[in-house]
């Protein structure tokens, strides 16, 4: 792996681990402006989330200049077309995947919604500045990393399977919700192929983004028609269930 992608890398845990020193730091500057202490430690995280994620996002986007401009002039990527088409397709193909991954894990017992993404909502809804970092900057990053980075290395020693497996587990794993692996994985393969068919990183960039977009506005704006709807379907099937 290249010198600048380890620095990319070292960058991006850095951010992950700034919270430790961030946030007290925010509650410090809050305090001294006169906000209330509960409004603080309601929010001081919040903020951080935004000021680190954006000041990763330049440093590695700094990192990596050379790979963007070598990438410009590559001859070797689909065309803009083709590639517009892959990654608008590339939207429905990340939900049909996490699709299928959710109704895996369904008959695995494992139990639906990610608490994950519950916390980024609650975030939202403190600071509605952290869409920018859920929406955005955050699949930017993770395309970056877990594509470009850690699947593009691999999968110059190894074949499309072996290296999507290895960087789509990193990718589940950095998420910290071991318990939807299946879920994450299903769509680190999804991103490494729209990102080996077109060799544009900036097409699973945008079905990530675009995805996670949809995702966030469907649990914000519908979230109570979601809850009844998948109890209606756990009913259903308890019935089905039954007189089977």
């Amino acid at each position: 792996m290249r010198k600048e992608y380890w620095f990319v890398i070292i960058a991006y845990i850095a951010m992950q681990l700034s919270g430790i020193v961030g946030i007290p730091i925010m509650m410090f500057l809050g305090m001294a402006l006169g906000v209330p202490l509960d409004e603080i430690q309601h929010k001081a995280g919040a903020y951080w989330i935004v000021f680190s994620f954006i000041v990763a996002l330049i440093v590695i986007l700094f990192l990596l200049r050379k790979d963007i401009r070598n990438n410009i002039d590559n001859r070797r990527q689909s065309s803009p077309g083709v590639s517009l088409a892959w990654a608008v397709g590339g939207v429905f193909l990340a939900l049909f995947s996490q699709s299928v991954a959710g109704m895996i894990e369904k008959m695995l017992g494992i139990e639906t919604g990610s608490e994950n993404t519950q916390e980024i909502l609650q975030l939202i809804k403190s600071v509605p500045a952290v869409i920018l970092v859920s929406s955005i900057i955050g699949p930017i990053l993770e395309e970056l990393i877990f594509r470009k980075i850690i699947f593009g290395s691999l999968y110059k020693r190894f074949n499309f399977f072996i290296s999507a497996l290895i960087s789509s587990i990193i990718f589940g794993v950095a998420h910290f919700e071991l318990v939807h692996i299946l879920l994450y994985s299903a769509m680190g393969f999804t991103f490494a192929f729209l990102y080996v068919k077109t060799n544009r990183i900036i097409v699973p960039i945008f079905a990530h983004v675009a995805m996670n977009t949809l995702v966030v506005i469907l649990q914000s704006a519908y979230k109570d028609d979601i809850e009844k709807m998948m109890k209606d379907m756990e009913q259903a099937q308890s019935f089905i269930g039954g007189l089977l």
